[in-house]
């Protein structure tokens, strides 16, 4: 089995390098990377989302983009469940079993031969 070490060295020598042109390219460069930091919450809220519950009786504000994309997903479910189920049928298995019914009438059609 091949050693992951010198992926190791690898991955902390890019690291090394990539890390200073993160934190000065995050604004300023003197004091904590935006890219890098830890974040300003020092627990999360335990709530789903991270959101706090709305107060009863009233409903959640919907973001600028939930309707746009509720309407997309819908008409594209729409579109392919109209479109799937009008497709015509292109198999070999319906396309053999059309010739084989035509051969059937074909050989029904010919006149029997008697000795």
């Amino acid at each position: 089995m091949p050693s992951f070490k010198p992926f190791a060295n690898a991955t902390s020598t890019l690291r090394a390098r990539l890390s200073p042109s993160l934190r000065t390219r995050g604004g300023g460069g003197d004091g904590p990377s935006r890219w890098l930091s830890s974040g300003h919450e020092d627990r999360p809220k335990g709530f789903a989302f991270n959101r706090t519950p709305t107060p009863a009786g009233e409903s959640r504000k919907w973001e600028d983009w939930e309707l746009p994309c509720y309407i997309t997903s819908f008409l594209t479910v729409v579109i392919l469940g109209v479109g799937l189920n009008a497709k015509p049928d292109l198999t070999i298995e319906t396309w053999a079993h059309q010739k084989a019914l035509e051969r059937l009438e074909l050989e029904a059609a010919q006149p029997v031969e008697s000795d």
